[in-house]
């Protein structure tokens, strides 16, 4: 660490974090937390985990429900979440082929924190915006 640096912040409120772990698990490459984050925390990934929360899908609505992402993209990030275990693929053998995603037990409690999320960006997001215009006004 730098000399001067803290291993702690202090909030606004009087509030200390001790961030030493952050900074851990966020400068080493290879750390199995740092991915897994980044791969939880990918836009396409939030949001197949929400759109699975109370049914099963099928890939074609999944597409349909979720605006911008294009097949390939959807392919690789449903394989990713397979991988890690938040997601459930289920091939039925019928003609045409048909393919459910839905979520594992540990998606879903991964969808329960992002909920959190959400609730806490909905709660707050009038004070953001009047800090981003406040911010924005001083440049």
């Amino acid at each position: 660490m730098e000399e001067g640096t803290s291993k702690s912040l202090t909030h606004p409120g009087g509030t200390v974090c001790d961030i030493s772990d952050a900074f851990q698990w966020d400068t080493r490459e290879d750390c199995e937390v740092r991915q897994i984050l980044d791969r939880i925390a990918a836009k396409w990934s939030l949001l197949v985990i929400a759109l699975l929360d109370r049914r099963s899908m099928r890939f074609t609505e999944l597409l349909r429900q979720i605006d911008g992402v294009s097949q390939r993209m959807l392919t690789v990030t449903l394989r990713q979440v397979e991988r890690d275990g938040l997601v459930r693929r289920t091939v039925h053998p019928v003609v045409p082929p048909r393919v459910d995603y839905e979520l594992t037990a540990l998606g879903c409690s991964l969808h329960d924190t992002i909920q959190a999320l959400v609730t806490w960006t909905e709660a707050h997001q009038m004070e953001i915006a009047a800090a981003r215009a406040a911010y924005d006004a001083g440049r």
